[in-house]
């Protein structure tokens, strides 16, 4: 594979899993006729926030992905923080979705996206000077 093509595969995923965790919510909101906000229903609130905090951080993620290609970044270094992060917030929308909003997945989901977005950014930095100096 090439560097686009895997981050095309990641971008691929994501795709997979947004209008999944848009469902989530549809689902609620049909079974529980609330229209527009969350009703109260805290079931509810946790999947627009679910989505909401998804919505907020993939495509940083993604387009830090894009940069990591366009520098030529390690192919195994991709994968890795493609599919660190597909994990971490597949494992923050499951958190998400336990009574009160606070499951495990949640707070380690949120732990790998920061490692995703430290890592793919000090990896950038130094594709970026290495570069410089060549």
């Amino acid at each position: 594979m090439t560097t686009f093509q895997i981050v095309a595969l990641y971008v691929a995923l994501h795709l997979i899993l947004l209008p999944i965790l848009m469902f989530r919510v549809g689902q609620v909101r049909i079974k529980e006729k609330i229209s527009l906000g969350d009703g109260e229903n805290p079931a509810l609130f946790a999947r627009i926030r679910a989505h909401g905090n998804y919505v907020e951080t993939a495509p940083f993620a993604l387009i830090g992905l894009f940069a990591l290609a366009m520098m030529g970044a390690n192919h195994i270094a991709l994968h890795l923080f493609g599919a660190i992060f597909l994990l971490g917030r597949l494992l923050h929308a499951h958190g998400m979705a336990q009574k009160g909003s606070n499951g495990k997945g949640r707070l380690i989901g949120t732990m790998m996206t920061l490692f995703t977005f430290f890592g793919t950014a000090l990896y950038l930095l130094f594709l970026i000077l290495t570069f410089a100096n060549s």
